[in-house]
């Protein structure tokens, strides 16, 4: 059986009692899809993240529908509309306000809940603010980690770059762009500054940069730059050879954690030796 075959046994879109989650440009407007714009005009409601966001997508394109408020603060109320909704025949789009619905938003609660409940849920893909820093970054894009945004709890957000720092794998951030000087110390406290890295600002947006090459390199660029719009920062993994600068980045960071614990240098150094796999005297070099 041929493509052509296979898209001619699926019914016109949208389906009845179906739940589309539907990708929405993240910033340029030209990026959606007329397969997304068929769906938020023929669906019986639109359900948006902010219903101010997508009716600019419905304005430029000359889409009157209706729209509800669907989002992180009201969704433990909506979801069980939505399924009832859905149950008794409807068609529901999701959106969020750019990108693919579930991605650091509520759509993937309200993906699991309707699945839980047998309900067709069909995904209209568009653009990815993650996946388009990624193919954009010139690292390496076979095999990567996508974290989001990092906690703000301090012990918490320390796992995880740490978890960061070790990895092989290239690894995807957001990251607002207040706190994106405070992220790039933190990555540069343990990861080192040589590991490569792009922070991408505005992506499909008029402005939109990339700065790189690596850590201590975006810091200079950046330390007397006022930051506005989104950041998507892509950074690369740990050779797969042993990294000396790295380990010596974590080893102080953990002798020193052990230390204010109340352990002496000695046992310390001991302890991280056994642990690391270095002999003793290796860790004091290395301090």
């Amino acid at each position: 059986m041929n493509n052509n075959s296979l898209l001619s046994h699926r019914k016109e879109e949208p389906e009845n009692g179906v739940l589309y989650i539907v990708g929405t440009p993240i910033g340029n407007l030209n990026d959606i899809s007329q397969r997304a714009l068929n769906i938020l005009k023929k669906v019986s409601i639109v359900a948006c993240e902010d219903t101010r966001q997508t009716k600019k997508i419905m304005s430029k394109f000359n889409i009157s529908n209706k729209l509800i408020s669907f989002n992180k603060h009201n969704s433990a109320i909506k979801i069980p509309k939505i399924v009832k909704a859905l149950k008794e025949g409807k068609s529901i789009a999701i959106v969020s306000d750019a990108g693919m619905p579930g991605i650091c938003d509520p759509g993937e609660d309200i993906t699991k809940s309707v699945k839980l409940e047998g309900i067709d849920i069909i995904c209209v893909p568009g653009a990815c603010a993650a996946i388009t820093a990624l193919v954009s970054s010139g690292l390496p894009s076979s095999s990567f980690v996508f974290e989001g945004f990092l906690p703000r709890k301090q012990s918490d957000r320390e796992k995880i770059l740490l978890k960061i720092s070790k990895n092989e794998k290239t690894t995807i951030i957001y990251e607002s762009p207040k706190r994106l000087c405070k992220l790039l110390k933190e990555l540069l406290e343990f990861c080192g500054g040589d590991r490569e890295i792009m922070v991408a600002r505005e992506l499909t947006k008029k402005f939109e940069e990339h700065v790189g090459n690596n850590i201590n390199e975006v810091i200079e660029l950046l330390k007397d730059k006022d930051i506005i719009g989104e950041i998507t920062i892509v950074l690369k993994g740990i050779n797969k050879k042993r990294d000396l600068n790295h380990d010596k980045l974590i080893i102080k960071k953990d002798l020193n954690d052990l230390i204010n614990a109340g352990l002496s240098l000695s046992a310390a150094s001991k302890y991280l030796a056994k642990k690391n796999g270095f002999k003793k005297s290796e860790i004091y070099n290395m301090i």
